[in-house]
């Protein structure tokens, strides 16, 4: 990516997929020591109203920080980062994140980029909005 002409407001993200599967939830739990039965124990989850094992809601803040650095490749360095859980999704959703450059700015020696992000599920239904900022050593 060439940061000074390819990085100005409006400029999409390409979409970035995931796919919850039980396993990726299963093993998500196990590195984050998340214990809570709704997201490995189906019978369980379903015990407490919801179709089946849920995505955790700190899977959803790195499934929008990897479409951001998947994007602005290895040069970027991220500045800033957040985001807010709005809806479930399952075992077996399809996750997509899209967003575009809202803003950029030169800064002493960098290009900064500020973003707007949302995790969708494959019917569409906003699971977690997200916003970066992003920053590229300037050019020569």
């Amino acid at each position: 990516m060439t940061v000074a002409t390819d990085v100005v407001p409006g400029v999409a993200l390409p979409p970035y997929r995931l796919r919850a599967s039980t396993v990726r939830l299963f093993r998500f739990s196990a590195v984050t020591w998340n214990a809570h039965r709704i997201h490995y124990d189906a019978a369980y989850a379903r015990s407490e109203g919801y179709p089946d094992v849920l995505v955790q809601s700190h899977l959803h803040g790195c499934v929008l920080l990897n479409a951001v650095l998947a994007w602005a490749g290895p040069d970027a360095t991220l500045r800033a980062f957040g985001w807010r859980n709005r809806g479930i999704a399952v075992a077996g959703d399809e996750l997509v994140v899209t967003g575009e450059v809202v803003a950029v700015r030169d800064a002493p020696g960098e290009c900064v980029a500020k973003l707007r992000l949302e995790e969708r599920d494959q019917r569409g239904e906003l699971c977690a909005p997200g916003h970066a900022t992003v920053a590229w050593p300037a050019g020569p």
